[in-house]
């Protein structure tokens, strides 16, 4: 009877260590170029209004953890992409430099998960030299191979980009995920199925308090989730796919505040401000 309350305060003491050593996050969103004019609705979201217009943001989202983790979904572009020169783009800043703001180094960030291939999410990996790359296999594949043949479907990629690609996955810095619902890091899962690219993927963050989807383009604007409306035009492959993705990701939060978008300037006016272009989504 004696030894009961030290054997009970060996298991406290066990159950506090296990708590404390599990990965939580934070989770921040870093603006660092804008659409320069505000766009219709319509260009976005499929049956969307004309007359209605938002501001549109190209982002990198930030999770930080208690593990040692810095981990960015997505890496921006640079701003020397021919791509780009078309959306008259303005306010634009390095996406390495951006981190700044944030007391990050390059260097710093361990991990970049590619949510797809386009140019103005994967183009600034070559930015961060000691990140580890996550993306989905075939995303992957279809990105440096299909893509390019006769009757395949290129829009958005860039050569350039596909020859990074395959220089990182050479030097052993890239993990292929294979499929849906995969924890890739501790406290962070991947999904597929709005089929943006051939295979993109969004990441659920486990923060300690909430869970957070950062979703990019796998919905575009706070529009397409509110209204499920799919990407407008040439923004997926599978329309029906993209709406049954949005309404999988709001049985995987408590709240669909918690469920961010690719290029909706709105995030910023919605969670606090902590410099200028970024936000804590808390």
């Amino acid at each position: 009877m004696k030894k009961t309350p030290l054997f009970l305060l060996m298991i406290f003491s066990f159950c506090l260590n296990v708590n404390a050593q599990k990965e939580n996050y934070e989770v921040y969103a870093l603006s660092f170029a804008s659409v320069a004019h505000p766009s219709p609705i319509s260009l976005m979201a499929d049956k969307g209004p004309d007359k209605d217009s938002m501001n549109i943001d190209f982002m990198i989202w930030l999770i930080k953890g208690n593990n040692g983790k810095n981990i960015l979904v997505d890496a921006g572009f640079l701003n020397d992409m021919e791509d780009a020169k078309g959306f008259d783009i303005g306010k634009y800043m390095r996406p390495d430099s951006t981190l700044l703001k944030l007391g990050l180094k390059a260097t710093d960030i361990t991990d970049i998960i590619i949510s797809h291939p386009h140019w103005d999410h994967i183009d600034g990996v070559g930015l961060f030299p000691n990140a580890h790359v996550w993306m989905q296999k075939e995303d992957y594949n279809y990105f440096v191979s299909t893509a390019w043949q006769k009757g395949g479907n290129h829009g958005g990629f860039n050569k350039r980009d596909v020859r990074m690609m395959l220089d990182i996955n050479l030097a052993g810095r890239l993990t292929l995920v294979d499929g849906d619902d995969k924890e890739i890091i501790p406290g962070i899962k991947v999904y597929t199925g709005s089929r943006h690219t051939f295979n993109s993927q969004y990441a659920l963050v486990q923060t300690g308090t909430n869970k957070i989807i950062l979703a990019s383009d796998n919905i575009w604007i706070y529009y397409n989730l509110e209204h499920l409306a799919p990407a407008s035009k040439g923004g997926t492959f599978d329309p029906t796919a993209y709406v049954k993705s949005m309404q999988r990701m709001k049985t995987l939060v408590t709240d669909t505040k918690y469920i961010i978008p690719g290029h909706d300037a709105k995030i910023f006016s919605i969670f606090p401000t902590v410099a200028e272009g970024v936000v804590k989504i808390k």
